[in-house]
């Protein structure tokens, strides 16, 4: 097994040498870091915004490191970290751990894992080209590449399968279900038309592939349990809902019918009754995801008169109908709409239950992240739907409030390599902890403010982390581990 305490090199051959595939990469995290606004606060441009697995935390990831902040009240946004360490173009929190995956844009090629409470590297892994997104959940870490994804055991970060040669996928499109039971990854099969790939990445092999829109995917989305999936295309207009057991379509939305839209992001609700999806409009959609029933049609009573008469010329007259017009006019409406104060800024929505000030029932709220410093809050009347009123209005840059847990300010002793995109070469070597050795170095104790783990405590953190229920263990010498009677 790979010590995890050390620097680990996934290269194959040519390590060193910025090919054009880097650099395209490189330009490629560049531009989708200039279609963001930059905060509010001098040099903190963002980079990236993420919702964690479900929903109760956001990374942000700016040109000077990055922040963690807690969803878990309406009231306030609570700052729980904030690392200065050096630009991040990727933050990705293992649920509620503190556990956190870090891609700086100096080090493009490189993947930190990292304990930020404890403000120590567990572990590093550094690969052929740009790394475009990474993904967790408790049995898994998959990174993407332009053309290739590698598949982690996330408890030792050994690399267990590698998929190679997939369709061109310059964004990084890809999205893995947070199940146990359903652990399944998909990203594009196609770059011409939406083809869906389904991959089991608890079993290791492929298993269904869907086609789900005739022009390439912008978006995909796995629902809490991993038995559906939604997708949209570079057209934007059509949103679909697949079973990923069968592949079959339960679901299709319309978002729009007069314009095209730049599809950001889709989320489901946690219950997977509902689906937003947000884009470069100013409007948000959320679709109400009728539960579908085997069952035969209901005899509905006959009705007289003109209605009567009407409801029966327009059933005769849909079997006569072009079958697009048919699709058309059987697609969903959105239930409810967020109307943003903005336009045309990369952002990511999720529906989330959150609680109330001095309330113990949760209510169901909308949240849109922007690239433009701030974190939007809806109601969402789940109901009666219609638009969605803002209620809070948070800035990502700080200023609500310190770190109230774990600060993780400082410096890491991790070095970046001598240009953007460039992998050090590292030989094999026996490590300094008397483990086996294998390719890479051993990473060392991190200086300055950093907690000093040995490779016991790294193991024992990642095994904590990847627990489902996690293990949780009170602190008595920790108040907030004591809510106030």
């Amino acid at each position: 097994m790979q010590s995890l305490g050390t620097t680990v090199s996934v290269v194959g051959g040519g390590v060193g040498v910025v090919t054009e595939g880097v650099k395209a990469g490189i330009a490629g995290l560049m531009s989708l870091a200039a279609q963001g606004s930059a905060l509010p606060t001098e040099g903190g441009g963002v980079f990236s915004i993420t919702f964690n697995q479900d929903y109760s935390s956001l990374g942000v990831g700016t040109r000077i490191g990055y922040r963690l902040y807690s969803l878990s009240t309406l009231d306030k946004l609570e700052l729980i970290c904030d690392n200065g360490n050096e630009d991040t173009c990727i933050v990705e929190r293992l649920f509620s751990s503190s556990l956190v995956a870090v891609v700086s844009l100096s080090s493009p090629r490189k993947l930190k894992v990292c304990h930020f409470k404890k403000n120590s590297e567990i572990c590093n892994y550094s690969y052929p080209n740009t790394i475009l997104g990474v993904k967790l959940n408790r049995a898994r870490l998959v990174v993407c590449l332009e053309e290739s994804l590698y598949i982690h055991n996330i408890r030792d970060m050994k690399v267990l399968h590698t998929i190679r040669d997939t369709p061109p996928n310059p964004t990084g499109l890809c999205a893995l279900s947070i199940s146990n039971e359903n652990c399944f990854l998909a990203y594009p099969g196609s770059n011409t038309i939406g083809q869906v790939q389904i991959f089991d990445a608890q079993n290791l092999q492929a298993k269904i592939m869907i086609p789900a829109h005739d022009s390439p995917l912008a978006a995909i989305s796995f629902n809490a349990s991993g038995t559906k999936i939604a997708t949209a295309s570079e057209k934007g207009t059509v949103i679909r809902v697949f079973s990923v057991g069968e592949g079959a379509r339960l679901h299709e939305l319309r978002r729009g019918m007069k314009r095209c839209a730049t599809i950001f992001s889709l989320a489901f609700s946690p219950d997977s009754l509902f689906l937003c999806a947000s884009s470069n409009t100013e409007t948000v959609h959320v679709f109400r995801l009728e539960e579908i029933k085997e069952t035969r049609p209901p005899v509905v009573e006959e009705q007289q008169g003109l209605m009567g008469w009407m409801t029966k010329a327009v059933s005769a007259s849909a079997s006569y109908l072009p079958t697009p017009v048919a699709d058309m006019m059987s697609q969903g409406r959105a239930f409810a709409t967020v109307t943003l104060p903005f336009q045309g800024v990369r952002n990511v929505c999720a529906i989330a239950t959150l609680s109330l000030p001095h309330r113990i029932q949760k209510q169901t709220r909308v949240l849109v992240a922007s690239m433009d410093g701030y974190l939007y809050v809806y109601s969402l009347n789940t109901s009666e739907g219609g638009d969605c009123t803002l209620i809070k209005q948070h800035r990502l840059d700080g200023n609500e409030g310190g770190p109230t847990t774990g600060e993780c300010t400082g410096a890491s002793t991790a070095t970046p390599g001598p240009y953007p995109g460039a992998a050090k070469k590292t030989e094999p070597a026996a490590h300094t902890d008397g483990g086996g050795g294998g390719e890479g170095t051993y990473a060392g104790v991190l200086r300055g403010p950093a907690s000093v783990m040995t490779e016991a405590d790294k193991m024992s953190e990642m095994a904590a982390a990847c627990e489902s229920p996690p293990k949780s263990v009170l602190k008595f010498d920790d108040e907030s581990e004591f809510p106030p009677v």
